[in-house]
């Protein structure tokens, strides 16, 4: 009988991550590789995180430093000054302000992100006075969220704790599973027609030895009925190995600390992934709903988890309206969503889709676990 200590194991799954990532184990432009199957490849979400991005110290883009948090505008409000307060007057109605929120004048100065640089898109068409250029040199890139939360260390990588949540999460709650399957796929190269569809899976993810990141080759099977708000199909086109897409609306499962279970909703999407038989990185661009963002915002961080980050959310909603550069209310004008982007990761899976319903399943019926004895 074999046996194994954990450092063999350790080795073994270490030398097949690499084996997996050489140049090796990547398809020539015309060898479709062994993962797509009839035309298709899947892939799940293994890290993700609003793009910010940063200089040494964040001298560039915050170089009047970076913004308070709710214990140090608390402190601000109320000091130590020997004058008795409730708390009424000051806990609770601190924490009000956040739940119930306006855009009158405050007084902190809230620190806008500046410089010429950001990750994401040009979603617009148009190259504007607020735009960015993109790392890679590209003009017009919007991304006012960026401006909106870059200075707030709550959202800067890699020590922050939405950085951390939100990945850690990843691996821990199946809620977090969001997918993408491209299909009609010829190869991974160049291919001008591509169909990408957007699930949400049911099943854990691969750890690999360290439980660090994930093994590709795991099997997701789709959450068909509790999922279907998160499916959203997009046409696009692989070129020099770059998945592009058109633009869709989307929800997308946002699990964050412990087990909440939140969302996001975004105008108008767009994939950029670098694509190997392995892996799938790149951006996801689009215009972030501005309420939904600040809602899943309240209901998966509380006051004192946003202290760790100096995030005031009070002071947030004035910059996200504030800045907010797309779809205006059709009554009061006001921008609705606000442009910007978010770092990913993909791992290559298998997904399992559903089968057919028939005549007989309504909607939602339950299929049995075990079939009767014959």
């Amino acid at each position: 009988m074999l046996k194994f200590t954990v450092a063999a194991l350790a080795a073994m799954a270490a030398g097949a991550a690499f084996a997996a990532e050489t140049p090796a184990a990547k398809s020539s432009p015309t060898e479709v590789p062994s993962v797509i199957k009839d035309g298709k490849i899947g892939f799940v979400l293994t890290s993700r995180y609003w793009a910010v991005h940063e200089s040494p110290g964040g001298k560039v883009e915050c170089p009047a430093g970076f913004n308070d948090g709710p214990r140090e505008q608390f402190k601000q409000l109320f000091p130590d000054d020997g004058v008795k307060r409730t708390m009424l007057d000051t806990h609770l109605m601190r924490e009000a302000r956040q739940w119930f929120p306006d855009m009158s004048e405050e007084q902190f100065a809230y620190k806008e992100a500046t410089g010429k640089v950001s990750y994401g898109m040009d979603l617009d068409g148009k190259v504007g006075a607020e735009d960015f250029t993109g790392p890679d040199g590209v003009k017009g890139v919007d991304n006012q969220l960026f401006r909106a939360i870059g200075c707030t260390s709550q959202y800067r990588a890699p020590s922050n704790l939405i950085y951390f949540f939100e990945n850690k999460y990843l691996g821990q709650f199946n809620t977090n599973r969001f997918m993408i399957e491209i299909s009609d796929v010829d190869n991974l190269t160049n291919d001008d027609d591509v169909t990408v569809k957007t699930y949400r899976g049911r099943d854990d993810l691969l750890a690999d030895a360290t439980g660090a990141s994930y093994v590709p080759g795991g099997t997701q099977r789709v959450d068909a009925r509790w999922g279907k708000q998160f499916q959203q199909t997009f046409k696009g086109k692989i070129v020099d190995a770059v998945l592009v897409t058109e633009g869709q609306d989307l929800t997308i499962p946002w699990s964050a600390t412990f087990d909440t279970n939140g969302f996001h909703k975004f105008k108008g999407l767009r994939f950029q992934l670098n694509l190997t038989p392995q892996r799938a990185e790149g951006v996801m661009a689009a215009y972030v709903d501005v309420a939904a963002f600040y809602h899943h915002l309240n209901t998966s961080w509380s006051t004192h988890h946003q202290s760790y980050g100096q995030l005031s959310a009070p002071s947030l909603f004035r910059a996200l309206h504030r800045l907010a550069d797309g779809h205006p209310d059709p009554k009061t004008g006001q921008m609705t969503s606000i442009s910007g982007a978010i770092n990913v990761r993909f791992t290559q899976v298998f997904i399992e889709h559903p089968p057919q319903q028939t005549a007989m399943e309504g909607e939602g019926a339950a299929t049995p676990a075990v079939q009767p004895a014959q």
